[in-house]
């Protein structure tokens, strides 16, 4: 699924592309923090829209997704692209086999602790759970809270359209419970950088996300919803269970994030595990632009 790191390029400085999309072509203030981290490393790196005609992805010795965060809509075009560009980190396997949710049921059938979840092929049908839990309700290939609701037991019309909604323009869903925590403890993202030393992903770094759904589905007319953010010291647990997924990983990436949601005994589960272009939240943690700009010259 993933393809080895390259080595340092002999004689200059190494060109790196950081890619985004056509909304935020100059990167968010986030992601702006490794480019003079880079440059301290003695690499000349730039942003670049992934889907930009006159883009030259061979004239760089790397090219890093970062918030191409319009995919999804794009979905195929997308892996089309990703698969034409040389030295992509993550790996185009890897950003397959990611971008499509799909893979939270292999990771599940691993062992690993991961929120339960159904998933509806365009075909089928579909009654709402009964009982008075809520559930989410999202597109297998999403970024960004797009197309997500959240539904409770006097939601089920809604619901049903939804999913209507979704299978109608042939897009795989999915159904998983709300977990409760979300509200009050909130989310826990763990993100993971490549060791320039070992090449292993290792801990860098967590944060706190505050919940963001509040009901059904309304479209969304921006890229993605407005996150809360904070730094977050993860559990012992959370720490355990970040470990266990990363170690499922292959050799060859640069970055990860585990998010994370305690169930209603406090146990964490995996809600999503991004390996294609998550936020990483670099402006909560001082070092963490240092170790990610280290985690891409080691991938050079």
């Amino acid at each position: 699924m993933v393809s080895e790191a390259g080595s340092t390029p002999a004689g200059g400085r190494p060109r790196v592309a950081i890619v985004t999309c056509a909304e935020i072509p100059l990167l968010e203030a986030d992601d702006q923090l490794v480019l003079p981290a880079l440059a301290a490393l003695g690499v000349d790196a730039s942003p670049v829209v992934w889907d930009d005609p006159a883009a030259d992805w061979s004239a760089y010795d790397l090219v890093v997704l970062r918030s191409p965060w319009d995919y999804a809509q794009r979905h195929d075009e997308f892996l089309a692209w990703a698969a034409g560009v040389p030295r992509l980190v993550n790996p185009v396997g890897t950003v397959a086999w990611n971008t499509d949710k799909r893979y939270l049921a292999e990771l599940a059938a691993a062992g690993l602790p991961v929120t339960p979840t159904t998933f509806l092929a365009p075909g089928d049908t579909w009654t709402p759970p009964s009982g008075d839990g809520e559930y989410v309700i999202k597109p297998a290939v999403s970024a960004g809270s797009r197309d997500t609701g959240r539904y409770g037991p006097g939601d089920a019309a809604q619901a049903v359209a939804h999913v209507r909604r979704l299978q109608a323009a042939g897009r795989i869903t999915m159904i998983q419970p709300y977990l409760p925590a979300v509200d009050s403890y909130g989310e826990t993202a763990l993100l993971f950088f490549a060791d320039p030393e070992t090449g292993r992903l290792a801990y860098s770094h967590a944060i706190r996300k505050g919940p963001m759904l509040t009901g059904p589905d309304e479209g969304l007319e921006t890229l993605y919803k407005p996150e809360e953010i904070t730094p977050r010291v993860p559990t012992a647990a959370e720490r355990a269970v970040g470990e266990a997924v990363v170690a499922t990983l292959p050799t060859g990436l640069v970055y990860a994030r585990v998010d994370l949601i305690p169930d209603e005994r406090g146990n964490p589960l995996l809600i999503e595990l991004e390996l294609t272009e998550p936020s990483v939240f670099m402006l909560h943690d001082e070092g963490s632009a240092a170790r990610l700009a280290a985690a891409i010259c080691w991938a050079i």
